[in-house]
C-alpha cells in the first residue's frame, strides 16, 4: 500500500476542514437547478416547484445519510457492495413513493401537477437509485481503504517494534565482547602492574558512562564518535602497549553523521585478527572519507590466514551486517576483502 503523498494529506485535510459548508453548498445548488429545470420544462407555479425541489432534495439526503450510516455500521466486509446495493434500492423505492404520495396530497386539487407527478415517477426513482448507489459504492471503497491503512499502520508500528527490539538486542550483544576482554585484561594487570590495572578502570568507567548516553541517539556526528573510538583506543593502549598503532586519515567530515556503536566493533575485529598470533608491533590502518553523500570508512589490518581466530571472533562484522540491513534496508553497506595478508573491512553509510 502507498502512503498517502504531502500533497495528497494537504488536499484531504483541505476537503475535510471545509466538509461542513460544501455540503450544505452542494444541496443547495442542487435544489435551485432542480426548481429551475422543473419550471422551465413544465410551467408550473413557483411555489410547487420550490416545494418539489425541496421535498425531493430533504429526502434525497435524508437517504444519503441512512446510506452512510448503514454501511458504516456494517459489521464486516464480506457483501458490503450487494449491502449497500440493497440498502440503496429500498430506500430509492421508499423515498420516490413518500415524496410522490406526500406531493399529490398537497397539491390535490392541482391536476396538470397530478399528472406531472404520475409521468416523473420512474424518472425520479431511476435519479434516486443512481445517487443512492454511487453512495453507497463510495462510502464501501472508503471504508475498506480505512480498514486496510489501520491494518497499514498498525503493522508499521509493529514492524518499527520488532526492528527497534532487534537493534537494541544487537547492540546489547556487541558491547560485552569488549567489556569481557577489559575485564580479564584488568584481572591480569592487578596482580603485576596494579597502577596499570587502576588505569584501566579508569578508563573504563568512563567509556561505559559515555556509552551509556549514547544509547539513545539514532545518528551521530563522526567527529564525535572519533572522539569515543579514542577512548575505546586508550583502554585498548593499556591492555596491548606499544604493540598497538592505529592510525587514521580522516578527510573534510564535518556535515557527515553515523550511528553509534558501528565503528568500535570493526575496530575490535581489527584489533583482535590483526594481533592475535603475533608479538611485534601491528599498524592498522583507518580512512575516512565523505564522498558524493556516502560516507565511506575503511579498516585495514595484517591478517595471516593460516592461524585460527580467537573463539568468538567475527560476530562484530555479522552484528553490523544485520544492523545496517535492519537501518537501510540494504545488504550492500559492508564490504570485507582479504588481499596480501591484509584484511580490510569497508562500511558505507548513507548521508
Amino acid at each position: 500500500m502507498q502512503i498517502l503523498s504531502g500533497k495528497s494529506k494537504s488536499k484531504l485535510a483541505i476537503a475535510k476542514k471545509n466538509i461542513g459548508w460544501i455540503l450544505p453548498l452542494a444541496g443547495l445548488t442542487s435544489m435551485g437547478l432542480h426548481i429551475l429545470l422543473l419550471h422551465n420544462l413544465t410551467g408550473l407555479a413557483w411555489d410547487v416547484t420550490m416545494t418539489e425541489g425541496a421535498v425531493n432534495s430533504v429526502l434525497i439526503i435524508l437517504g444519503i445519510w441512512l446510506i452512510v450510516l448503514f454501511i458504516k455500521n456494517y459489521p464486516t466486509q464480506v457483501g458490503a457492495i450487494v449491502y449497500g446495493t440493497i440498502i440503496a434500492t429500498a430506500l430509492s423505492v421508499l423515498i420516490t413513493y413518500t415524496a410522490e404520495k406526500g406531493l399529490a396530497w398537497w397539491y390535490a386539487k392541482q391536476v396538470d401537477y397530478q399528472a406531472w407527478l404520475e409521468q416523473s415517477q420512474v424518472s425520479k426513482y431511476i435519479i434516486a437509485w443512481l445517487i443512492f448507489v454511487w453512495v453507497a459504492t463510495c462510502t464501501v471503497i472508503k471504508k475498506r481503504g480505512d480498514s486496510l491503512e489501520d491494518k497499514f499502520v498498525k503493522y508499521t508500528d509493529a514492524a518499527n517494534l520488532l526492528r527497534d527490539a532487534e537493534l537494541f538486542k544487537l547492540r546489547q550483544q556487541l558491547q560485552p565482547h569488549f567489556l569481557y576482554n577489559s575485564l580479564n585484561s584488568i584481572s591480569a594487570l592487578v596482580m603485576i602492574q596494579p597502577d596499570k590495572a587502576q588505569e584501566m578502570i579508569g578508563k573504563l568507567s568512563d567509556f561505559l558512562r559515555s556509552s551509556v548516553k549514547r544509547e539513545a541517539e539514532e545518528r551521530l556526528p563522526v567527529n564525535e564518535e572519533l572522539v569515543f573510538i579514542e577512548a575505546y583506543l586508550a583502554i585498548e593502549a593499556v591492555r596491548f602497549g606499544d604493540r598497538l598503532d592505529v592510525d587514521f586519515a580522516v578527510a573534510e567530515i564535518d556535515r557527515a553523521t553515523i550511528p553509534p556503536f558501528l565503528l568500535q566493533p570493526l575496530l575490535e575485529n581489527a584489533i583482535k585478527f590483526g594481533l592475535y598470533g603475533k608479538t611485534g608491533n601491528v599498524n592498522i590502518r583507518v580512512s575516512i572519507k565523505l564522498e558524493k553523500e556516502m560516507l565511506s570508512i575503511s579498516i585495514s589490518n595484517p591478517y595471516d590466514p593460516e592461524t585460527n581466530p580467537p573463539k568468538g571472533t567475527g560476530f562484530g562484522i555479522q552484528g553490523i551486517r544485520r544492523r545496517l540491513e535492519l537501518l537501510y534496508a540494504r545488504t550492500d553497506l559492508l564490504e570485507v576483502k582479504q588481499e596480501d595478508n591484509i584484511f580490510t573491512t569497508t562500511l558505507k553509510i548513507p548521508q
